[in-house]
């Protein structure tokens, strides 16, 4: 041939039969929303991207169903609750073969179309105050850097820290900054993040018991991620208040990240959603934990044990 090529080969569609292509571009049309757009089939591969940052959301038992029909049919995903940025890809739809039956495109269809199946909620735009208690041994230079880290995991979600109080480790004077940050009028919608001198011991420890001897409300104390557990979230006048655990002045993931993930993306953060974040909970170590999870046979005093998180 004059090509130099000598041999073709072809699908030929069978009757009910539908080429990858149009089957490809009919299965990926309830995937795509105000948040995530789709781009051209190529070899009946559709991708799906982000349209901007935010909190990409999942609905597993949905996509598991889709993938159930027929192994020639696939969709593939991140992870449910993954931090995404505008452009970021966040699925894939596949036709395996040349070609599908019309009928299983159509239950495909039907399936993936009974619910929203994937989104990505935008993170809305935040104020905060970081709240740090101080005590004897607490160096200037840590609450520095906590404050470097906090800015930047605040900007990565289109927040920003707009007040700095700095106050002692006592339930009074903690509940009277959280008192004058909360009676404060705000135009967006504002958290407290508090990093105490020690991490949190229980429920009548100095962060949970000022928040309600402010008057606010304490939603849960302690959460199954790791680093992270010694986390805190409550409530004061509208305003979310969050106990950050020690861990969370490293840069490193953390539950922290989990939970400003949830707040500014509008998501929910009840006691019952954080009893949902352990699968997945499992972080990588932080390095310079003044405990690590796997350490053992070593004494440690209960100071020390009130820093780890």
């Amino acid at each position: 041939m004059a090509d130099g090529l000598h041999q073709v080969v072809v699908h030929r569609l069978e009757p009910g039969e539908i080429d990858e292509a149009t089957a490809a571009d009919l299965v990926s049309r309830p995937f795509v929303s105000d948040g995530i757009e789709a781009r051209t089939a190529v070899g009946g591969r559709i991708n799906f991207y982000s349209k901007s940052t935010g909190l990409f959301r999942a609905n597993r038992s949905l996509v598991d169903d889709f993938n159930s029909v027929d192994d020639a049919i696939t969709f593939a995903c991140l992870d449910d609750f993954s931090q995404v940025r505008a452009g970021d890809l966040v699925g894939t739809t596949k036709i395996i073969p040349l070609a599908v039956s019309r009928q299983s495109v159509g239950e495909a269809l039907r399936t993936i179309s009974a619910a929203v199946p994937i989104l990505v909620k935008p993170f809305i735009p935040h104020t905060a105050t970081i709240l740090s208690t101080i005590s004897e041994g607490l160096a200037a230079k840590t609450i520095a850097k906590t404050v470097r880290t906090t800015t930047d995991r605040l900007l990565a979600r289109n927040g920003e820290i707009i007040s700095e109080v700095i106050t002692d480790h006592s339930v009074d004077s903690l509940a009277n900054a959280l008192r004058s940050q909360t009676a404060i009028q705000r135009y967006r919608p504002h958290l407290i993040i508090v990093f105490g001198a020690s991490a949190v011991a229980d429920q009548n420890d100095v962060v949970p018991s000022a928040i309600r001897a402010a008057g606010g409300r304490v939603e849960r104390i302690g959460m199954p991620v790791d680093p992270g557990n010694l986390a805190v979230l409550g409530s004061l006048r509208g305003t979310v208040v969050i106990g950050a655990p020690g861990c969370a002045r490293s840069p490193a993931m953390n539950g922290l990240d989990f939970i400003l993930d949830r707040v500014i993306a509008g998501e929910d953060v009840s006691r019952a959603a954080f009893a949902r974040m352990g699968v997945g909970g499992l972080l990588n170590e932080i390095k310079d934990r003044t405990q690590r999870r796997e350490d053992s046979g070593e004494h440690v005093n209960v100071a020390d044990l009130r820093k780890i998180a």
